[in-house]
């Protein structure tokens, strides 16, 4: 049964330009203007975060669009500072937006004395009065129950899948998923199953953390045109490094399809100068002027995604629908065409 209230959006600093395309998004699918809730969050001079929303949002169905990317502590403080304004204010409910889930590496203890961080990030979402999540692609499906309230986890294969149709049109029967880790199997097998490829992994070999003694290749990938698929590129170096393992092993291109386009550090350095053709990743960060001005890597766009995710929330309808290619297709209305 749908709300009797309008669906709100107010956005953090993390992602504004999402923010506001995800309200486009919503105004072209309503046939009337959703606006962002006019609001201000400043620092004071000791970088203590202050939060004034300027509209009356008693009894209404609010929105806080907020990745928890880098900065992570600040952006996750402004998103449960903004959802204790809203909850004093008297909202009816408020759904977080986080596109990004940051801490979603430390999901478990994988040695003795050791956060599980991911834990703590989703208890301090809960107490501070967030009623509902919707985010993308978490890092470990586990995650989902650190909450003990709904969370709604959508899924960046469909809409990687109608780019792949598009950009490889008449190619698909020579394209191979890769998988860059063990770990990441589940991740790239629903990709391939949805392009109708093959799947191949690297499996990395590691002589102590954070050093890769070397890669092996479990599939064969002669003559194929390969694409790696993950969740989260942070400093590009395991993904160039299993482009060139690729290529070595008889691949003839190398693509990369990853969510999150972290980048930090030398990774965009590495990306422009690695093997790879293209990298596309999804604005569910802010992309920085580096990673735009990147001849090899390219965005899709999310926006449709989440804006039709929020109106399915608020008219109390189904979010699983949007896992289908086929349900996004007319959502997405050729955006992932684009260039």
């Amino acid at each position: 049964m749908a709300s009797l209230t309008e669906p709100k959006l107010i956005t953090g600093n993390a992602n504004v330009s999402l923010s506001k395309a995800i309200a486009r998004r919503m105004s072209m699918h309503r046939g009337s203007q959703v606006n962002l809730v006019e609001a201000r969050i400043e620092r004071f001079n000791d970088q203590e975060i202050f939060v004034e929303v300027f509209e009356n949002v008693r009894g209404e169905d609010m929105y806080i669009i907020q990745p928890t990317s880098n900065p992570a502590n600040d952006n996750l403080m402004e998103l449960l500072i903004m959802t204790d304004a809203l909850r004093r204010s008297s909202a009816s409910r408020i759904t977080a937006v986080i596109p990004y889930f940051g801490y979603a590496r430390q999901d478990r203890r994988a040695k003795a004395r050791t956060p599980i961080s991911a834990k703590l990030v989703a208890n301090l979402i809960t107490r501070a009065g967030v009623d509902r999540v919707l985010t993308l692609d978490l890092h470990a499906a586990q995650i989902q129950g650190f909450f003990d309230i709904p969370l709604d986890n959508l899924y960046a294969s469909p809409v990687f899948a109608l780019d792949i149709e598009h950009h490889f049109k008449g190619q698909l029967p020579d394209l191979m998923v890769v998988s860059p880790d063990v770990g990441g199997v589940a991740r790239a097998r629903e990709l391939a199953k949805r392009i109708g490829a093959p799947l191949a992994i690297v499996d990395k070999r590691r002589e102590k953390a954070g050093e890769i003694a070397g890669m092996t290749v479990i599939g064969d990938v002669r003559g194929k045109k390969c694409i790696i698929v993950d969740d989260i590129c942070d400093t590009a170096g395991t993904l160039c490094m299993a482009a060139e393992t690729l290529i070595e092993a008889g691949a003839i291109e190398v693509h990369s399809y990853i969510t999150h386009g972290v980048l930090s550090g030398p990774a965009i350095e590495r990306v422009k100068n690695s093997v790879m053709k293209s990298l596309v990743i999804t604005d569910s960060i802010e992309p920085t002027e580096a990673v735009r001005a990147a001849k090899n890597i390219r965005i899709v766009p999310t926006a449709p995604m989440f804006a039709q995710a929020i109106l399915n929330i608020w008219g109390g309808m189904s979010v699983s629908s949007l896992f289908e290619t086929e349900t996004l297709v007319p959502i997405y209305e050729g955006m992932y065409l684009r260039d």
